[in-house]
């Protein structure tokens, strides 16, 4: 289980959450929406350790290992995708090679590619993240407008991938201005004005 107790964070006395409380069963995918600018991303940064809040906590009530996609992923730029995700790989894990290749091509990347990073598009680019937040068994999955700028073959692969991991067991959190209608989602939630409320 994953609980947001009451998290709040303002930035330069503007309340962008405000007393934020969601409990998240293991295994769940959850949708969160809401406006621009409403801090969807701020609270994500907060749940993986790269921000902290002004009050309450994030609490992770059993063995994680947490994948993520937040805002623009960054890479190496001079380099190449292979070789960025393999870098990634080796921080905590034996690089899989067959696996990364088989995610890659999955989405219409060529894992022998030898262009950088830094002329990739920003579709090429977000693969590249949300391959980087699943490649290791992550079982707490974030992803930040997962679907932005990527083509109608990859989104249909992205939904599929997103069905296999939620059957697996995976805990999966998606914020999103899209409906994301092929998904069966098990709670959906709305931020708005600083406040997260269920959708009904």
């Amino acid at each position: 289980m994953i609980v947001f107790q009451h998290i709040s964070k303002s930035f330069h006395q503007n309340l962008v959450l405000k007393d934020v409380y969601l409990s998240i069963e293991e295994g769940s995918l959850i949708r969160m929406s809401g406006p621009n600018g409403c801090g969807k991303s701020t609270l994500l940064k907060i749940a993986v350790g790269l921000m902290k809040s002004d009050a309450g906590e994030v609490v992770y009530e059993d063995k994680h290992h947490i994948g993520a996609l937040i805002e623009n992923p960054c890479f190496i730029e001079n380099e190449t995708g292979l070789y960025n995700l393999k870098f990634l790989y080796n921080l905590k894990n034996r690089y899989d090679d067959q696996k990364v290749r088989a995610l890659l091509k999955k989405f219409l990347l060529d894992p022998n590619l030898k262009i950088p990073v830094k002329k990739y598009s920003v579709g090429m680019k977000q693969k590249l993240g949300i391959i980087q937040a699943i490649m290791e068994d992550q079982n707490v999955i974030y992803l930040d407008e997962p679907t932005r700028g990527l083509d109608e073959e990859s989104v249909k692969f992205f939904y599929q991938l997103i069905d296999d991991l939620h059957r697996q067991g995976k805990t999966i959190i998606i914020c999103s201005h899209e409906e994301l209608n092929e998904l069966h989602f098990d709670k959906e939630f709305v931020l708005k004005d600083g406040i997260l409320n269920k959708k009904i």
